[in-house]
């Protein structure tokens, strides 16, 4: 895993929390060592939890504050949203966990 997740782990437990996240896996070029800090954006996968009413807004604003976090473009997918096998063995090749739920609610 690349060193500016790393740095900023705490700050991503914190998004997490904040955003109600249950698991946040990176994958991609940042999880392989193919990442270019010029030109790379960071890829992740999200677990949401339950889908209720404002999960859109939760997904969205988790989104910009990794975007505001790295001062880069972050891609955010969800397992669900995985349907192409070919696409689904890349990502499962190279994920890694990022960071694991604590049982409290978002507070978005």
């Amino acid at each position: 895993m690349i060193g500016i997740i790393e740095d900023k782990r705490a700050e991503i437990e914190a998004l997490c929390r904040r955003y109600g996240i249950r698991k946040l896996e990176l994958f991609g070029s940042a999880a392989t060592g193919a990442f270019d800090p010029a030109t790379s954006d960071l890829d992740f996968i999200v677990d949401l939890g339950a889908y209720e009413q404002g999960v859109s807004h939760r997904f969205l604003g988790f989104a910009d504050a990794l975007e505001a976090l790295f001062g880069r473009p972050v891609d955010v997918i969800t397992e669900p949203s995985i349907r192409n096998p070919y696409f689904r063995a890349e990502v499962d090749e190279t994920r890694q966990p990022v960071s694991a739920a604590t049982d409290g609610e978002a507070v978005v």
